[in-house]
């Protein structure tokens, strides 16, 4: 299948990587979107493999504050230089994550940063609210595995769905800025403040 200009346009559109690189993922995939979006995923996954271990030296933080001036979050984006930190692309990804954050509040920034008390506590919730369903012990070990997964999910930054884009999570939108940008990017701290609570 031909591959044209239209296509590799909307899939640049679509990820904001290079147009070779839309054009290679487009040629592998015989011209098929989807596939190529997946091939550009799995290659942004290794690309963050390659980088994990170099250093980051730049960064900036960045601070999205809600229009009603009453919930707002700060973060650091971290990445190798001031080059990419100085990017207006980078910034907005910072400014992005950061309403993101403000939107969805999560506890924990990846499940490695969940305690063995926390875990301990939600299993404990969970095991009631599924004690008194007629189901079999393996169901019921099933059900609860499930929903023990879903509590952290929704709660652990990188594995929620990016508000912009619910189909991609935030480590997603972090691996793809990798591919992007050619360096290691990752989120330091981030913190929330309201006055709504």
């Amino acid at each position: 299948m031909a591959i044209t200009t239209e296509d590799i346009k909307i899939l640049r559109e679509k990820t904001g990587i290079s147009v070779i690189q839309c054009k290679k993922a487009l040629e592998e995939a015989d011209g098929n979107m989807e596939k190529a979006l997946l091939i550009l995923k799995k290659k942004s996954a290794e690309i963050v493999e390659k980088k994990s271990d170099r250093e980051l030296a730049g960064g900036v933080v960045q601070s999205y504050i809600h229009g009603n001036k009453k919930i707002g979050c700060m973060i650091e984006l971290l990445c190798e230089t001031d080059f990419v930190a100085n990017n207006e692309e980078f910034q907005t990804l910072a400014y992005d994550i950061a309403m993101h954050i403000t939107a969805m509040r999560p506890e924990f920034l990846t499940a490695e940063d969940i305690s063995e008390e926390k875990k301990s506590q939600v299993e404990a919730l969970c095991k009631e609210e599924i004690a008194n369903l007629d189901k079999s012990e393996e169901i019921k070990e099933n059900i609860l595995e499930e929903k023990i997964q879903d509590f952290f999910k929704a709660r652990t930054l990188m594995d929620q769905g990016f508000v912009k884009n619910p189909d991609m999570s935030i480590k997603d939108l972090i691996n793809e800025a990798v591919q992007k940008f050619g360096e290691k990017i990752q989120i330091g701290r981030f913190a929330c403040y309201s006055l709504l609570e």
